[in-house]
């Protein structure tokens, strides 16, 4: 893996017109490609105004060349990038000079993230810092963009580094009981062991927490508006998203399909999807339409069952309500129903309900719905500890802290168990250490940078 890799090229820009264009080459020695392609010597770190030209001489594009010189750059590797026009037919013009004038010295197409992939193979960013890249490209929203820059920046990998090193000294003091065990003194005992034992449990389940907060940051959440035909659904999708994207008339089944929008609650991205009104359908297109919607149901983390408050007797409305629940019943987890009662301005006085009321028309416990939201998927605040942690750092940092919860086990039975708190402590380290990849398999790396943009 850490041999000699080829050269790589790539478009670092957005594909499509634009006023400017950056191609990006790294690769461990580019200084005759460069002199070959340019025909002068660059200085590194500074920006060069120059014309790219084909081989029989003739323009392509003007722009500005810049070196960075190994191991000052982003992969760690010599990196070349060229800032020129952004249309799409002169980059590929300059990309296919490129590439013909790299022949010989094997430049080939760069695949999707192995610019950030050389960067940590270089040890110039860890696993950690990678994902961050992609997460602040995809980023949706402000407090998304904030917690991705902090983990680009490091904070995440500090915070996992430092409980890293943290049972690195409990197992040192571990392994020294052990090999001196005809010693009067308790070593665990004058070092606290167990106080640095309960350190590192209540240090991991804080930065869990802030973890799985992250998480909800990143991923968002998907809310279904469920319920019969012309309870408001759309009305109520129109007033969370603040304008008027669905129909709505009085005529029941106006909407025939899902009708999705993205908005932000707090800083969350929140996907809502407007349901076509469940019954059975007058025609082969609402049909369809009822059909998407069950599947959309139980595709939901939540599911807004909206009823019409002036008919609280009806009781078409109770048994749509068991139907949804059974169908979800199989889910794993099940999508959170909250209930609730749309056009609170239709009625003269309020029902003595413990129920979430609301009107789509004017807007009244709105404030509350939002909440109910964030509530059900978890989302508590927008704390500046939150850390924008993917599924597989989550799935780390639980198995990490089982095996450091097992060690308090053998801990607590004292000097006979010793070589097992070792054992579950150093299990421990191998989970923390595939968050920054320290400890990983090449077949994940792989799956891992995959999944970037070309030219990242």
């Amino acid at each position: 893996m850490f041999g000699k890799r080829a050269p790589i090229i790539a478009l670092a820009t957005a594909s499509g017109k634009a006023g400017v264009g950056v191609i990006r080459l790294s690769g461990e020695d580019l200084r005759g490609f460069i002199e070959k392609l340019f025909h002068i010597e660059l200085i590194p770190r500074q920006a060069t105004l120059l014309t790219l030209k084909s081989a029989s001489s003739e323009p392509i594009d003007t722009g500005l060349a810049l070196f960075f010189p190994s191991p000052n750059s982003f992969t760690g590797e010599d990196v070349l990038e060229f800032q020129g026009h952004g249309g799409i037919l002169v980059m590929d013009l300059i990309i296919q000079r490129c590439l013909e004038v790299g022949k010989p010295y094997h430049l080939r197409l760069a695949n999707p993230g192995e610019f950030s992939e050389r960067a940590f193979l270089n040890n110039k960013i860890d696993l950690a810092q990678a994902e961050a890249i992609a997460d602040l490209i995809d980023a949706n929203s402000q407090a998304a963009v904030k917690s991705a820059s902090r983990s680009l920046t490091g904070v995440f990998s500090i915070e996992v580094n430092e409980l890293i090193d943290r049972l690195t000294q409990l197992r040192v003091l571990v392994e020294a009981t052990l090999d001196f065990p005809e010693e009067e003194i308790d070593f665990l005992e004058k070092a606290q062991a167990k106080n640095q034992w309960l350190f590192i449990c209540q240090s991991l389940n804080k930065l869990l927490k802030a973890s799985e907060q992250g998480a909800i940051l990143r991923t968002g959440a998907l809310v279904v508006l469920a319920g019969a035909p012309n309870v408001g659904k759309s009305s109520i999708l129109n007033q969370l998203a603040g304008q008027d994207l669905a129909i709505v008339t009085p005529v029941a089944g106006t909407t025939r399909d899902r009708l999705r929008e993205t908005i932000q609650i707090d800083g969350v991205p929140v996907q809502l999807i407007d349901t076509a009104g469940l019954r059975d359908g007058i025609d082969e297109v609402e049909r369809l339409g009822i059909e998407r919607s069950w599947q959309t149901i139980r595709e939901a983390d939540v599911i807004l069952f909206i009823r019409d408050i002036t008919q609280l007797n009806e009781t078409e409305h109770d048994e749509l309500y068991i139907e949804i629940q059974r169908g979800i019943s199989h889910e794993v987890p099940p999508p959170i129903m909250i209930e609730v009662w749309n056009k609170q301005d239709a009625i003269n006085h309020m029902p003595h309900l413990d129920r979430l009321v609301i009107s789509a028309k004017t807007g009244y416990g709105f404030e509350e719905l939002r909440a109910r939201i964030l509530q059900a998927i978890g989302w508590e605040s927008q704390s500046e500890n939150v850390i924008f942690a993917r599924q597989r750092h989550i799935d780390a940092l639980l198995r990490g802290l089982e095996h450091v919860q097992n060690a308090g086990n053998y801990l607590s039975l004292g000097n006979q168990s010793l070589e097992l708190f070792a054992e579950e402590l150093r299990l421990a380290q191998v989970s923390l250490g595939e968050i920054t990849g320290k400890v990983l398999a090449d077949e994940l790396l792989g799956k891992i940078f995959s999944s970037f943009c070309i030219g990242k």
